[in-house]
């Protein structure tokens, strides 16, 4: 962690700022994704003052944050950032894409920065080129977009440089007098020096008192080219605001006020009839001269004479709605005390099944006070159950705001012109998931981008648009959500995919229907791309995304249409941690199939399952045969009552293929708490996890996807 440079200030105070830390890099990542976000849909042709505003606030808001707790590279960095940002929305400059390109990795180097002054990041970004760039930009200057890294071009270079303070020739630098005081305890102010050593853009301040203080105050001369409210900003949390007072710096004898031999004070300028400037219907004599030394060294840096007054109107209007924008009226709880709320929430849903259980027993005439108490508890239990569950839900906006960053730059780099279109992205899933299925949905986006789109002359030869278009989708269906990442690209090839699966050596007749040829692209090792490069073509990828939505119990489909483009859906169960299942019973025993597998159920005659090969059975369901899988038989359960013969078949589904469990009974259907049996005890083939069944007996839920296998087999 970088050492602070307020650690006299709070020492002072009796505050240790180091446990606010967290709460910092919290925010300062949640602004630094909303700019980021902001500046991918900033049209730069037409750039609105509200958007330009709440960049702003963003980027100020990390850098006050920074400053606070002596973060000196990230304050620097996001200071040069933040004049490059006043300077576009007050008109002083036309925003380019050139400056959108350079504030996002300017972004990308300040997650960099907080990674490693948080812990987590190891390597150290180098953003003095980026700091030449964006202050080049800052004065008007041009960058030479061939270099590399963001590098500026020599000649813009030195305009850029920070000269010598004899001469201050930088553009917007002010000279201020800065008066602090009256103060209990003056070596405060100590800090404010120690401020400007630490953040190298914010300026020079040297003291008018040869460092004592008369009757607690303190003067300074101070050289910058900050705003007044961003200078009271930082030094709020060092001396109290109302302390600090800032006036340009005028020729004077150095003498304090009333001191014996000072010459007399210069007549006070007229205070004006108290009208804003430039209000209409005030008086001239309330309208200032305007001259440009004024104009610089004003306390409140004016708006540019040009600036239409509707855009000057509207940026109070877009900071406010900024500034509430990051007042969110939310609580940061630890993602450890939600899984344990859950697991309290899932033992009193076990155990309220179990009274459940045992009223049946009792005389419901006799105890009517009781069984309307139960009933209320059930009601009760359901609803809370669903509250605390809805804790974990986020929105897949959350995931989706990840991708056009990665779009934007894989699509300059293939040199495609790509359009993201996003659907759904308040469509909620469970935290857990969502962290598991961003890698998998990244490769999606990424094979979309690379092998579906085509070049734009490729595009104009057939007809199509030249921009592209890669479409999310997130909704829900059932018990289920399914994403769908869909592009209007080439689409597969079915001839292609077939040859290049014979030359791996795997099994590809003609006869194949296209589901299954489409389902030769997650094969290990199978990449159909004629080159390998940083962005795909080793065979690494769509057989890892395949087995890591198949663990979190979900599928893949693929749908294709030759020159027309591809859709890929997946789908996913809402939550790891209770789901709906159907629970049935073989012998004695009790068993759980997840609902989404099921797909109908029915009796079952001795002389409708057919053996086949001497040792394999099927059964023939509309003209379908599919595999018959007897559960006694797999776990081995005990049978005592001899006579009884399983009649019930349940037909369920996995990747595309059905297969028919033999079974005793049908028990019924409800919500199970799923318990993880590896953790508590170890991996049981065929099993996925257990639950607690309400008259406290253990119930194995069954991994549909293994059985569908073993019957391959």
């Amino acid at each position: 962690m970088a050492e602070m440079s307020n650690e006299g200030a709070s020492a002072s105070a009796g505050i240790d700022l180091s446990q606010f830390f967290q709460v910092f890099f919290e925010e300062a990542g949640e602004n630094l994704q909303s700019m980021e976000q902001m500046l991918l849909e900033l049209d730069v042709n037409a750039a609105d003052d509200e958007e330009l505003n709440a960049i702003f606030r963003c980027a100020h808001s990390v850098k006050g944050g920074a400053a606070t707790f002596g973060f000196g590279d990230v304050a620097e960095l996001t200071h040069q950032m933040e004049a490059l940002l006043d300077k576009l929305r007050r008109h002083e400059l036309t925003p380019t894409t050139q400056m959108v390109d350079v504030l996002l990795a300017s972004g990308d180097a300040l997650k960099a920065l907080l990674a490693r002054h948080q812990g987590t990041g190891d390597a150290v970004p180098d953003t003095t080129e980026l700091l030449i760039t964006i202050k080049t930009l800052c004065a008007g200057g041009r960058v030479d977009t061939a270099a590399p890294a963001l590098a500026a071009a020599p000649a813009a270079a030195p305009a850029a440089a920070p000269v010598a303070a004899a001469a201050p020739v930088v553009p917007g630098q002010r000279v201020l007098e800065m008066t602090v005081g009256t103060l209990p305890d003056p070596s405060l102010c100590d800090s404010l020096v120690e401020l400007f050593q630490e953040i190298v853009g914010l300026g020079q301040i040297e003291p008018l008192d040869a460092g004592r203080s008369a009757d607690g105050m303190r003067r300074f001369k101070v050289t910058t080219t900050s705003s007044d409210n961003d200078l009271l900003d930082l030094f709020t949390f060092h001396v109290p605001r109302e302390a600090v007072s800032l006036q340009p710096m005028t020729p004077g004898y150095g003498f304090y006020d009333g001191a014996p031999g000072a010459p007399e004070a210069a007549p006070a300028k007229d205070a004006g009839y108290g009208f804003f400037d430039e209000a209409p219907g005030a008086p001239d004599g309330a309208r200032p001269a305007a001259p440009a030394e004024a104009t610089a060294a004003s306390s409140a840096p004016a708006e540019p004479v040009a600036k239409p007054a509707a855009a000057r109107a509207a940026a109070p209007k877009a900071e406010g709605k900024a500034g509430a924008a990051l007042e969110s009226a939310t609580l940061r709880v630890s993602v450890e005390k939600v899984d344990q709320l859950i697991n309290l929430v899932g033992e009193l849903v076990i155990t309220q099944a179990m009274l459940a259980q045992n009223s049946k027993n009792l005389d419901a005439g006799l105890n009517q006070q009781m069984s309307s108490g139960l009933a209320d508890l059930e009601r009760n239990t359901r609803d809370l159950q669903e509250a605390v569950m809805s804790i974990r839900m986020i929105p897949m906006s959350m995931v989706f705001n990840r991708f056009p960053r990665m779009l934007r730059d894989l699509a300059a780099k293939l040199g495609k012109k790509v359009e993201l279109v996003t659907l759904g992205e308040s469509t909620e899933l469970d935290k857990g998931m969502v962290e598991k299925i961003t890698d998998p949905l990244t490769h999606l986006v990424r094979n979309s981008c690379d092998h579906g789109i085509e070049l734009p002359a490729e595009r104009l030869a057939k007809g199509k648009p030249e921009h592209g278009t890669l479409t999310l989708v997130a909704s829900h269906q059932g018990g289920s959500i399914v994403i769908e990442v869909r592009d209007d690209g080439k689409g597969l090839n079915r001839q292609k995919l077939i040859s290049k699966a014979r030359e791996k050596g795997i099994d590809a007749p003609d006869s194949m229907t296209d589901n299954e040829v489409w389902n030769l692209i997650f094969a290990p090792g199978f990449s159909t791309a004629e080159v390998v490069t940083d962005v795909s073509g080793r065979g690494v990828g769509m057989d890892v995304v395949k087995k890591n939505i198949t663990a979190l119990g979900g599928s893949v489909d693929i749908d294709s249409a030759e020159g027309y483009g591809m859709s890929v859906k997946v789908r996913l169960p809402l939550t790891l941690a209770i789901m709906d299942g159907m629970s049935v019973g073989v012998g004695d025993e009790c068993y759980i199939l997840p609902l989404g597998s099921v797909v109908e159920s029915f009796q079952v005659k001795p002389e409708m399952i057919k053996t086949i090969g001497g040792t394999g059975r099927v059964v023939e369901v509309r003209q379908e045969y599919m595999p018959v899988i007897d559960l006694e038989k797999v776990f081995e359960v005990p049978r005592f009552d001899f006579e009884n013969v399983s009649n019930i078949m349940v037909v369920v589904e996995a990747e595309g293929q059905r297969v028919a469990l033999l079974v005793d009974e049908l028990l019924g259907q409800q919500q199970v708490v799923v318990k993880n049996l590896e953790a508590n005890y170890r991996k049981v083939p065929d099993v996925s996890g257990a639950t607690i069944m309400g008259d406290g007996r253990v119930a194995l839920i069954l991994d549909i996807g293994t059985l569908v296998k073993r019957s391959r087999h």
